[in-house]
């Protein structure tokens, strides 16, 4: 409990020029005093909510103070993360990010902002595979090798939708094709949440999309799965076989969600910041949400996610140039 500050100790610390750093040092040790926001940088209903919304209810349980989450879509999630740049560095304004900021310097020349100077990492929320779904009326295929064969006797006949060009959704499409030697036109949309409605209304084909937005519409019987990436099926869809088991063993895309703050937010209040998020993943309720959606928190410390952060922009920054995709 920080030492209360009485009248005369203020006049003295205010002679002594010290009285704002006291008062800051205080206003910080109380972290949060009043609702924070949280920057999602896509529409609602995609992935990234699907894990927001509910860490803002278990944090306002805990802190009793509101998580607002505030979407802001467009241009594959680098106008969020533009916005969130420029949120004033005091803990209240923080950045919900995904995998495709780290994709996004090699698709967007001109980004008037930096991942890794412009913003401090504080942690790795979900780490979740991806699942390549279909709309059942459009594509019938029951499995992968069905879908293949459909795909390769009607070239350019099917199309995916992704959340954007440059987004994972994106790039991990244009990796299946590398990888299946197939071509399937690509549909951008303003974020996964329209794109996965558009798939389930019959409007799109296929999406390479994160099972955390997936999840509950493959259970539903909207979409079907085809296959997970990565070399183990997850539990969360324990029929559905893994890339592994159907011949793409170097398809490994994951879909992750990490938590920033903007460059000059006090380590001090950094670290409450961290340790909030850390209780808030330690519910039962959101242990719940992240294994009905296959998903894993992340352990990684504020540097490990940094360091971590780091090399995915260069493993992407290598699948961009070998597909050759643009923006559209």
């Amino acid at each position: 409990m920080p030492i209360p500050i009485t009248r005369r100790g203020a006049l003295q610390l205010a002679g002594a020029g010290l009285l704002p750093a006291a008062l800051a040092a205080r206003a910080q040790s109380g972290w949060p005093s009043k609702p924070v926001t949280l920057v999602v940088p896509f529409p609602a209903g995609g992935g990234t909510d699907a894990f927001a919304r509910p860490l803002a209810a278990q944090f306002a349980k805990l802190t009793g103070k509101t998580l607002v989450i505030d979407n802001r879509g467009g241009a594959g999630g680098t106008l969020g993360a533009s916005v969130a740049a420029k949120l004033h560095a005091d803990g209240y304004g923080l950045f919900m990010g995904a995998v495709h900021h780290a994709i996004a310097p090699s698709m967007y020349p001109k980004l008037d902002y930096d991942l890794e100077k412009d913003f401090v990492p504080l942690a790795l929320l979900a780490n979740v595979p991806q699942v390549v779904v279909v709309n059942p009326k459009r594509v019938e295929a029951n499995d992968l090798k069905s879908f293949l064969a459909l795909v390769k006797r009607n070239p350019a006949r099917y199309n995916y939708a992704s959340a954007g060009a440059g987004t994972s959704h994106h790039l991990a499409g244009e990796l299946f094709k590398q990888q299946t030697g197939t071509f399937i036109t690509h549909i951008p949309y303003r974020g996964a949440g329209p794109a996965l409605a558009d798939l389930i209304a019959g409007n799109v084909d296929v999406m390479f999309d994160g099972l955390g937005s997936s999840a509950a519409h493959i259970k539903g019987g909207r979409i079907k799965p085809l296959m997970v990436s990565g070399g183990k099926r997850n539990p969360s869809l324990p029929d559905v076989p893994c890339a592994a088991e159907v011949g793409l063993p170097d398809y490994t895309v994951t879909t992750w969600y990490g938590l920033w703050a903007p460059k000059g937010t006090p380590a001090d209040v950094q670290a409450q910041i961290v340790q909030a998020f850390q209780r808030t993943a330690a519910a039962d309720e959101i242990k719940t949400v992240w294994a009905s959606n296959g998903a894993e928190f992340g352990t990684l410390t504020p540097a490990q996610f940094g360091s971590f952060v780091s090399a995915e922009i260069k493993r992407w920054a290598a699948v961009v140039q070998a597909s050759g995709a643009k923006l559209e």
